[in-house]
């Protein structure tokens, strides 16, 4: 049996909404049509593949086997359809995004994901930079949008938008020393044993000069060199841990605190280069991503 592929399309997207109505309208055919043509796929199957009802539609198991696989074929389809499409199409620059370490762990990989599954004719080249470094080369025309502490940023002469907090908090092993609390200050946190990053990596150093000259003594039981790993470790209960609050997910199993310092208050800003490298179609549909996995985890965080 040949398949069409505005039918294999279409019975997805009737699956995907429960009616056929809803499945016509996403193509944008009539009912008339589209019924005719399921009425045809299940024909040439030789089994129905949807089950009737006065509220919609479901598919049979034949109908979810034929879905699962019509995706399957629709995404291969694409990715073809991208790939020789390459050939006969200028190229298009990378977007150049540039992030600090909060942002990469979570906020980075998500947008990505969605933009380049909607967009897989485009190219992204994403690195870990610190915000001083990030608007230099924003400034000097080198990549087309970054992620900036606000706080380092300001006053840089580049556009910003506001994106998401990213305030320090205290995370620990559940049921631990932090449970019950909603808040504590640096300077109790000191007494604990604590799990810290490198000593050159952006957070710490954040943490040291925003303590200055007056810092407490603090005992490192561990160091480690990337955020996953100190996340897992307090959570395991081998210390507290001081990290962005970007970087926490909501559903994980430990005890978070926020810090009461002042200092401890941070805000991610979008910041745009100052010259068009890219394509500005594609460097502004890759920020609205960026936007929009920020205010989805902002909504998560306040529950």
């Amino acid at each position: 049996m040949r398949y069409d592929l505005v039918d294999l399309r279409l019975f997805v997207h009737i699956v995907a909404e429960g009616s056929i109505t809803g499945g016509a309208e996403r193509m944008h055919l009539s009912l008339p049509s589209a019924s005719a043509r399921v009425r045809s796929l299940e024909h040439h199957a030789g089994v129905a593949l949807l089950v009737r009802g006065r509220r919609g539609v479901r598919p049979t198991p034949a109908g979810t086997a034929l879905a699962r696989h019509a995706r399957d074929v629709l995404t291969q389809t694409t990715r073809l359809e991208g790939a020789v499409a390459s050939y006969s199409r200028s190229p298009v620059a990378p977007v150049i995004l540039l992030a600090g370490s909060s942002a990469m762990h979570r906020l980075v990989p998500q947008a990505l994901i969605s933009f380049l599954r909607e967009h897989p004719d485009l190219d992204v080249a994403a690195a870990e930079q610190r915000t001083p470094r990030t608007v230099r080369m924003l400034a000097d025309g080198e990549a087309d949008l970054g992620i900036v502490l606000d706080e380092e940023a300001h006053g840089c002469g580049l556009e910003l938008n506001p994106l998401v907090d990213d305030s320090l908090v205290v995370i620990g092993q559940a049921g631990g020393v932090l449970s019950g609390r909603t808040e504590v200050g640096y300077q109790e946190v000191a007494e604990h044993p604590l799990i810290g990053l490198d000593a050159g990596s952006a957070l710490q150093r954040w943490i040291e000069v925003s303590l200055g000259p007056l810092a407490p003594v603090v005992r490192y039981g561990t160091v480690v060199a990337d955020l996953n790993t100190l996340v897992a470790l307090a959570a395991a209960g081998v210390g507290l841990a001081v990290v962005p609050r970007l970087a926490v997910d909501p559903g994980e199993q430990f005890e978070i605190c926020d810090l009461q310092d002042a200092w401890a208050r941070r805000h991610l800003s979008l910041c745009w280069g100052s010259t068009v490298r890219s394509s500005p179609e594609a460097t502004r549909a890759l920020a609205e991503h960026i936007q929009r996995c920020a205010r989805d985890r902002d909504r998560d965080r306040r529950g």
